[in-house]
């Protein structure tokens, strides 16, 4: 007898679960600025200011993570980068906690997996500070998304393609809550649901979103209500 396959929530954490632009982003941003600088005083390149910020907001929209871009191309090591550049003073003073989201996503049925480009130790802390940790059955940081030993953070076709194989998930069977119009795009061309969250990022300026997301929402608040047009009853 076939057994009706539970439904995958694969739920971004910036901008997504929480507003990350208001304080974290410009401070990652921050932290990002002064380790690229100083990587390039270093080997002796150009590094004013107008270099750093294009090739910080370049590497990001050309690999998804300006962190593949420093790898690539500068040789720094994963894991200094991913430190430096998530480097707070105190966390918690950084991040806008909403009210309710732990009930929302208690309303959601099927498995909840936290899958964002964000390092293993920032976002286990900020999903703690939201007292939402226990609705994750899983943790997908960037260290862990890697294919044939190389590393694949989001928007990356393959590292999906690995991760429903690994689990034996059906494309359908998932869905991807995201803010960002890439990540969305990639996870549809595969044939994963898509949900856009569009309250916390600029999205004016991008185009697509209804093509590429199945529902668009300004928060996940809305999700229990849109369930349907989900396809999930």
């Amino acid at each position: 007898m076939n057994k009706k396959k539970n439904t995958i929530w694969l739920f971004d954490l910036d901008n997504t679960l929480h507003n990350a632009s208001a304080a974290v982003f410009p401070s990652i941003a921050s932290n990002m600025t002064r380790y690229i600088t100083q990587v390039l005083i270093d080997a002796n390149h150009p590094s004013d200011p107008a270099t750093v910020e294009a090739m910080r907001v370049g590497y990001l929209q050309r690999y998804g993570a300006t962190l593949k871009g420093m790898v690539i191309h500068h040789g720094v090591k994963e894991s200094e980068f991913l430190r430096e550049a998530h480097r707070f003073e105190h966390l918690p003073d950084l991040l806008r906690r909403e009210r309710g989201l732990s009930s929302i996503l208690a309303r959601l049925p099927g498995k909840k997996i936290l899958f964002t480009n964000a390092p293993q130790s920032y976002s286990q802390e900020a999903i703690r500070h939201f007292n939402i940790h226990r609705h994750f059955a899983a943790h997908i940081s960037i260290e862990n998304m890697r294919v044939h030993g190389k590393s694949h953070p989001k928007p990356s076709k393959p590292f999906l393609r690995k991760l429903l194989a690994q689990h034996g998930w059906h494309p359908n069977q998932c869905i991807l809550v995201e803010d960002s119009v890439a990540n969305i795009e990639a996870a549809k061309q595969i044939g994963l649901r898509t949900v856009m969250v569009t309250g916390h990022g600029q999205h004016v300026q991008q185009k697509s979103i209804s093509a590429s997301a199945d529902i668009t929402v300004k928060s996940v608040f809305e999700l229990p209500r849109r369930l349907r047009q989900l396809r999930i009853v």
